[in-house]
């Protein structure tokens, strides 16, 4: 059993579109999902606002590996060009923590490196699993007293759980 958290989060296009996308793409693999978040960017800051959500996944058959290929694919899928580091993007989908997995790979660094300074993962990743620890830097629950929540907003408008399939 592999049980994965992956962040989605998108500020070009029609932002929720690739979302959903994203969580029709994962089809079964779906746990949770959670509310959506309008987030302002994050490290370049001259763009758009972006459409945050966290979706817990778990598939035996996909492991720490699987769950990138699965990732890039969804983003390949809805036009994502990757031309700037932190740049606007139609889908992005990180491999946050994939469990039992410790990665150091510059391919894949597990847990997800930015995680612990994100509000845009923390704040949704708590919604889904409030007892959730992040490996190596503690409880979620703490992590979020320790990051601004300005410029994060839920939109209690969007709701991707229909597109799980649930």
């Amino acid at each position: 059993m592999t049980r994965a958290v992956l962040s989605l989060g998108s500020n070009l296009g029609d932002r929720f579109a690739h979302l959903r996308s994203a969580v029709t793409g994962l089809g079964a693999a779906v746990v949770a999902v959670s509310p959506v978040y309008e987030t302002a960017p994050w490290g370049v800051t001259d763009q758009p606002d972006f459409l945050n959500a966290v979706v817990v996944v778990d598939d035996a058959g996909v492991d720490a590996w699987g769950w990138l290929y699965r990732a890039r694919e969804l983003e390949e899928a809805a036009g994502r060009e990757r031309t700037v580091r932190w740049g606007p993007r139609t889908l992005d989908v990180d491999v946050v923590t994939v469990d039992g997995v410790r990665s150091e790979d510059p391919e894949l660094v597990l847990p997800h490196p930015g995680t612990p300074d994100r509000a845009s993962v923390l704040v949704p990743w708590f919604d889904v699993q409030p007892e959730a620890v992040l490996p190596g830097h503690g409880p979620v629950r703490e992590l979020l007293r320790s990051v601004s929540r300005a410029g994060v907003a839920v939109r209690s408008d969007l709701d991707l759980r229909g597109a799980a399939g649930r």
